[in-house]
């Protein structure tokens, strides 16, 4: 049985909402972060957040651990909670999506021994921020960052890939609703207009 860590991202920077972090946003009554944790922990038992300020995210109660490559972008993140993970694999997502689908992270998750990286595919544009890597990616990911290559599917030709397909996230949530996440204070009015109808 594969041993999978879920790593929550929140290490950007929220320039787009005046430097509040985003994740730290309520909406309908909780902070998003706290909304991931949920969707996440619905699921997995092993979590960490991946952060440069974890005084922010002390009140999570969970492990974190601070970028490895804080100038590495996403691809830096992503490989800093790999690395750290537990398990072998971690399922990674961002600290801005209000609206994870437990079902959505389990039809992931059910793919983890098929490949090296589990990833919703929409649209042609890859969910990298909702997508299992396994521990065989670190040594193509670390190449990158070092060579400041940091497009997070640069490494992917060096792995195994699996797409899940929109049609089979479909059955579980809408897509644009499960990978939705808060970047700008539009998307955070979307947001709880959503949260208010759907919770």
């Amino acid at each position: 049985m594969i041993k999978i860590t879920g790593v929550i991202q929140a290490g950007g920077r929220s320039t787009r909402m005046g430097g509040e972090p985003k994740a730290l946003l309520e909406l309908a009554g909780k902070r998003i972060v706290e909304r991931v944790v949920d969707a996440l922990s619905a699921v997995l038992d092993d979590l960490l957040v991946v952060t440069n300020t974890p005084e922010r995210y002390e009140f999570l109660h969970l492990p974190m651990v601070a970028d490895r490559y804080p100038d590495g972008g996403s691809l830096g993140g992503i490989f800093t909670g790999l690395e750290a993970a537990g398990g072998d694999a971690a399922f990674t997502v961002a600290c801005d999506m209000p609206f994870l689908s437990p079902d959505v992270v389990r039809l992931v998750l059910a793919r983890a021994g098929d490949a090296d990286v589990v990833i919703p595919c929409v649209n042609g544009q890859y969910e990298t921020m909702h997508a299992l890597y396994a521990k065989a990616c670190l040594a193509p990911m670390e190449a990158r960052l070092r060579a400041g290559q940091l497009r997070i599917v640069g490494f992917f030709p060096d792995v195994r890939v699996l797409e899940i397909d929109a049609a089979a996230v479909a059955r579980h949530r809408a897509p644009e609703v499960a990978f939705m996440n808060v970047n700008t204070p539009d998307e955070l009015a979307q947001a709880r207009a959503l949260a208010a109808e759907i919770g």
